[in-house]
């Protein structure tokens, strides 16, 4: 199955944690801008972690770091690295396997919104996702405005751009990955057991799963809605599912250890 990696030689990284997990995770880059006279605090910290790196450090004003990073909040710091890369869909796997885990990935289906790509980013790293899965089109790519929102995740968490998301759905389900999707009509995800190798796809913003990949699905899952709005952003419904998924690995990781 056709599968990209996409290498735009820099990426201009904003805002203080998102630096300073660029920073810790080695990510090659050439160049830190600090805003002229904010060296103090957490930037000191910054800058030296970058100099002991060999990363140039440069003294700029506020609005040579308002042109590089497009105007976004930069708190008196951008940091110019290498672009982050589209992983292979295999390297999940390996990601999984390094942790001696059953797979746990997520499917974003044609999200187009950068905020959303990076918050489910951000949530998927932080409950301990081996993955995320995009397709080629119609989706976000992994810009600035996705690393900034991702808050550092992408340094940790691969992220594979597939050419056909069904195809790739039966890749998975070929090596025992269960699918479900977030989707209204699904079962309650009170009522749900995600235990196992599992990928959760999450549909695009206001128009949900496309028919095609909901028919792939091995199952819906569905959330509660008791007010009068009748649907959730994207990431935030994403979060409540991928944290309820970290909860039954947990539960069953600790029966199997007893």
């Amino acid at each position: 199955m056709e599968q990209e990696k996409n290498d735009v030689s820099t990426s201009f990284i904003s805002g203080r944690n998102a630096v300073h997990e660029a920073l810790r995770s080695g990510r090659p880059a050439d160049t830190l801008f600090v805003a002229e006279g904010g060296a103090e605090g957490s930037l000191r910290a910054l800058i030296a972690k970058a100099k002991a790196q060999g990363i140039v450090v440069k003294d700029v004003k506020k609005q040579k770091l308002e042109q590089l990073c497009g105007n976004s909040h930069h708190q008196g710091v951008v940091l110019a690295a290498a672009a982050h890369t589209y992983a292979d869909l295999e390297d999940l796997f390996v990601a999984a396997q390094a942790k001696g885990e059953p797979p746990f990935f997520v499917i974003c289906d044609e999200i187009e919104d950068p905020h959303n790509l990076g918050a489910v980013v951000r949530t998927a790293e932080g409950a301990g996702a081996h993955g995320v899965i995009v397709p080629r089109r119609r989706s976000a790519p992994l810009s600035e405005t996705v690393d900034k929102t991702a808050a550092g995740a992408l340094e940790y968490l691969p992220v594979a751009r597939v050419a056909n998301l069904a195809a790739a759905i039966e890749q998975l389900k070929a090596r025992g990955v269960w699918i479900y999707g977030a989707d209204m009509a699904g079962t309650p995800f009170e009522q749900w057991n995600p235990a196992g190798p599992v990928a959760l796809v999450i549909g695009a913003e206001g128009k949900g799963l496309g028919r095609l990949i909901k028919e792939r699905c091995d199952g819906l899952v569905s959330l509660p809605m008791r007010g009068h709005v009748r649907s959730l952003n994207a990431s935030v419904a994403a979060g409540i599912l991928l944290y309820e998924i970290a909860r039954h690995r947990c539960v069953v990781q600790t029966h199997t250890k007893g």
